[in-house]
């Protein structure tokens, strides 16, 4: 016994020490800073560059805020039809490839909101009837920036006033961006994208009306159906260029933000930095997916080990598994002669009485079982107060009263309730229990042969 103890003292002793070496493990990785450079836009991420603050402020907020973990082209399915706007943020750890930006540009042409937010645009905007928008990078961070310090991030630059009113800058008065923020600049559509100008309605060349002669017979000729205007809005600049401008792809809309700074967790509470990113996610109902499978938390591998990625717990597990492995390999194993099993004495009486308890409780005899026991406490009872056993129940009661402290119209109820359940009365399970209680309790108060019968009962356990 002593040496079990002591392997699982040991065991005990190195769990603890795996537990204190990985927590001592990701605590330091915790510490670690984010860098601007190579920075993490995912909403789990808590850091400075991430948008956990963001993502939490809109969920507390009320508002219908997911993380979408699958490819874009789930959009176009039944687990799309919900989403109203598609939030893609900074610089992604999966780029986008050709079919991701093709059933992003058919989702949003089908009438979705896409909102871009980065310094590159990676031909994620799509063209829309030859307008074209075009980013231009004035700095790029090092790795020295502290993403973290707002002095550092922003160093030398001044607040942004929005260029006009519209529903995007509304209630914005100014936002701080930082020195890393691109510009836009708009390009307007050559002569042969003009061919290609999208009409109500879809996307496709204007009608051409045929030049024929219309007798008036023929009817009125057709009305021209309106023009969809596309050109982008600029909403912010400076004399550098754009930082946010949106325009109208099909029957959707696409809305291009040049710093992701504005939102990330470090630099949202800068002046109205956090009102532009409500607006701008925000301005249409439905449910809000920020796009995290390009963050490297999609779904395609196990849900387990992504959603405890970057933990100690993985690692942790994996430890404890193989502990687990090598005890039971040892505990497998024979370090000396084998011995014979225990023989168990199993001719106990205690045994029979057992049997006899489950037999009448599987067949609900609890009278049998009162019976058992009543007619020998009623033999004893006789017995103690020197009459016969045919001796009536109040003659028997009062007797007992008179040579101890127990209540004689208790007593005499209950030798009554025994042999009415005797008799066959009805009774439970519950008050069966409670009947022979109270019998032993009697018993105990008077010290019939209490004693013996234990000590007989104990050794038979041995």
């Amino acid at each position: 016994m002593r040496q079990r103890v002591t392997i699982i003292l040991t065991f005990v002793v190195i769990i603890g020490l795996l537990v204190v070496l990985n927590s001592v493990t990701h605590l330091q990785q915790e510490k670690a800073h984010d860098f601007e450079i190579t920075p993490n836009r995912s909403t789990y991420h808590n850091g400075p560059t991430g948008l956990r603050a963001l993502h939490d402020f809109l969920s507390e907020s009320g508002y219908k805020v997911i993380r979408w973990r699958e490819t874009p082209k789930k959009l176009l399915g039944e687990s799309g039809k919900l989403v109203t706007t598609f939030v893609v943020v900074g610089q992604t750890q999966i780029p986008f490839d050709e079919d991701d930006g093709r059933a992003l540009s058919d989702w949003v042409n089908n009438g979705g909101r896409l909102v871009l937010i980065d310094r590159h645009l990676h031909d994620l905007a799509p063209e829309s009837s030859g307008w074209k928008i075009l980013a231009t990078t004035l700095d790029s961070p090092s790795i020295d920036v502290d993403p973290g310090s707002s002095d550092d991030m922003t160093k030398g630059i001044t607040a942004l006033k929005p260029v006009q009113p519209t529903v995007l800058t509304s209630s914005v008065q100014s936002i701080l961006p930082s020195r890393f923020a691109a510009r836009f600049s708009v390009q307007p559509p050559t002569e042969e994208s003009e061919a290609t100008r999208p009409r109500a309605g879809g996307i496709g060349p204007p009608r051409v009306h045929s030049t024929k002669r219309v007798d008036i017979d023929d009817g009125p000729p057709p009305p021209e159906m309106p023009p969809i205007y596309t050109a982008p809005v600029v909403h912010i600049a400076d004399n550098h260029g754009a930082l946010l401008v949106d325009y109208t792809y099909g029957l959707g809309k696409v809305i291009v933000l040049s710093d992701p700074y504005i939102v990330s967790n470090g630099g949202i509470k800068l002046n109205d930095n956090l009102q532009l990113a409500i607006n701008a996610i925000t301005g249409r109902d439905g449910v809000i997916a920020f796009d995290e499978y390009h963050q490297g938390r999609g779904v395609t591998g196990n849900a387990f080990a992504a959603y405890f990625a970057g933990t100690p717990v993985l690692a942790l597990g994996a430890q404890i598994v193989l502990l687990v492995l090598l005890m039971l390999w040892t505990n497998a194993r024979r370090f000396g002669r084998p011995l014979p099993l225990a023989q168990v004495d199993r001719r106990s009486s205690l045994e029979f009485v057992a049997s006899m308890a489950e037999l009448q409780e599987r067949s609900g005899a609890f009278d049998l079982a009162i019976e058992n026991i009543y007619t020998r406490t009623r033999r004893v009872l006789a017995r103690h107060a020197g009459l016969d056993y045919n001796s009536s129940r109040s003659e028997i009661a009062s007797r007992i009263a008179e040579r101890s402290s127990i209540d004689k119209q208790k007593l005499e109820t209950l030798m009554r309730q025994c042999e009415e359940a005797i008799n066959g009365g009805s009774i439970t399970a519950r008050q069966s229990i409670d009947l022979v209680k109270r019998l032993r309790e009697v018993e105990k108060g008077l010290g019939l042969l209490t004693r013996r019968r234990d000590e007989r009962q104990a050794a038979e356990k041995i």
